[in-house]
């Protein structure tokens, strides 16, 4: 599966994107001024018209124009109001005709403030830019089909004062210096969400974390933090062989981490890379978990998208088992002993979240998150760890680099059960009230 259309309109966040055509490629071009903040770009949006169409919608937030194009013609009509683009082309499009729109705009990008979440999106730094776009945010940077479930291949070349170093998602294909800035060119083949994209810029040294195995794993870091993430870091190399082992392959060509000169809540993940907070490095790998749990959304969440946002416990109830099982696997506390207290603290806690449809106020609700991987560990305890794996394997392998709901999720899981799965889903998925762990089987 690659990235087939499953949903007409996102059930929380209708208001974006337009299921009217989907993309099949980004190309942008961008230049960055971090002492203004100005960004200046041309994006190219490559798609097939679903049904005909009279206009192309994007979304983008508001920059000035400079030019339209369609089909690298004449400069097309184009209205852009409420962070819409509306764009005419010369015959209205027929269902299933290819169409290019290339769009030249700047300004000084801002993040998009949310109600529930923060702001989300570009973020000018102290010293540089910061890009996390999860679930709404990508229309603060370049026009796009912002839903989760229109994945598309990009290319990303950022031009910036030579000092900074630029991060983005994919491979680096090449970097060309002029006489003060830089040019860096990205690909990311693999079909990618466009809350996903990213772009990083700092004064950040490039290191490489010590592996022994075929995935590059690039780092992006202030200098003075080098020698504490070098040992927090130590052994994402082995968490990169215990997730191949228990979900599969690894997705991407690589896999690139940026801390940031600032203080994070989160840390945050992208397609092929993850930012952390300099307070997540602290040289005594205090932050390890949330290592685990960010490499694991490259399966979950970056490989496997969801085909809507109300199935966030796919990307971030596995994300959180994945701490526990690196835990387990790593000689640290059992799953088990990780889920008993889990289970513990939500009791405490009120008992009206159902996380296969939470409501787009607790997307992010760690609720969602601990209820996800205890849905996952009763999951586990009740079909065995060998069918488990299998099953997750599976799951990844069938729908990689797609979209996925709930839906397929429970059917696969049902394959590889000897017993009826209905009421364990129910219970931990639609239901409010807190069920008990299962027992071990012996």
């Amino acid at each position: 599966m690659t990235g087939g259309r499953t949903t007409v309109t996102d059930s929380y966040l209708p208001q974006h994107g337009d299921s009217g055509y989907r993309t099949t490629e980004y190309d942008l071009e961008l230049d960055y001024r971090p002492h203004t903040g100005r960004l200046a770009g041309r994006a190219r949006i490559s798609g097939v018209a679903e049904r005909a169409l009279p206009e192309v919608v994007l979304d983008l937030g508001q920059f000035r124009l400079t030019k339209v194009l369609v089909d690298g013609g004449r400069p097309a009509r184009y209205t852009h109001r409420a962070d819409k683009l509306r764009v005419r082309p010369a015959r209205p499009l027929r269902a299933g005709a290819a169409f290019t729109v290339e769009v030249r705009y700047t300004g000084v990008p801002h993040p998009v403030r949310t109600r529930d979440w923060g702001d989300v999106g570009w973020e000018h730094l102290e010293d540089g830019a910061l890009v996390a776009s999860q679930p709404s945010g990508a229309r603060s940077w370049f026009p796009c089909n912002d839903r989760p479930d229109d994945k598309a291949p990009y290319r990303i070349a950022v031009t910036a004062p030579s000092p900074y170093t630029v991060v983005a998602n994919g491979m680096l294909t090449s970097r060309t210096i002029s006489a003060s800035t830089t040019t860096w060119v990205y690909e990311q083949p693999a079909p990618m969400a466009s809350y996903l994209a990213t772009v990083q810029i700092g004064p950040y040294d490039l290191v490489e974390v010590e592996h022994a195995g075929a995935v590059p794993q690039p780092a992006a870091v202030p200098r003075e933090l080098i020698g504490r993430f070098e040992r927090d870091f130590a052994r994402q190399p082995q968490m990169m062989t215990v997730f191949t082992d228990l979900f599969g392959p690894y997705p991407f060509d690589d896999y690139a981490v940026v801390v940031v000169d600032e203080e994070l809540e989160v840390p945050v993940e992208a397609q092929g890379l993850s930012i952390f907070g300099a307070n997540h490095v602290d040289g005594r790998r205090g932050s390890e978990r949330l290592v685990a749990h960010e490499l694991a959304h490259q399966w979950f969440g970056n490989s496997l998208t969801v085909a809507d946002w109300r199935h966030i416990w796919l990307n971030e109830g596995f994300a959180k088992y994945a701490e526990w099982l690196w835990s387990e696997m790593s000689g640290g506390p059992s799953a088990s002993a990780m889920a008993a207290k889990s289970r513990a603290r939500l009791a405490l806690m009120r008992q009206d979240v159902r996380i296969g449809d939470p409501g787009l106020r607790r997307l992010f609700d760690d609720r969602v998150y601990e209820r996800g991987a205890l849905t996952l560990h009763a999951l586990r305890t009740e079909i065995g760890h060998a069918a488990f794996v299998g099953l997750l394997r599976e799951w990844t392998a069938t729908h990689r680099h797609g979209v996925v709901t709930t839906e397929e999720f429970v059917a696969l899981a049902r394959r590889h059960s000897a017993r009826p799965l209905d009421k364990l889903f129910t219970m931990w998925l639609y239901e409010t009230k807190l069920p008990a762990l299962p027992q071990q089987r012996r």
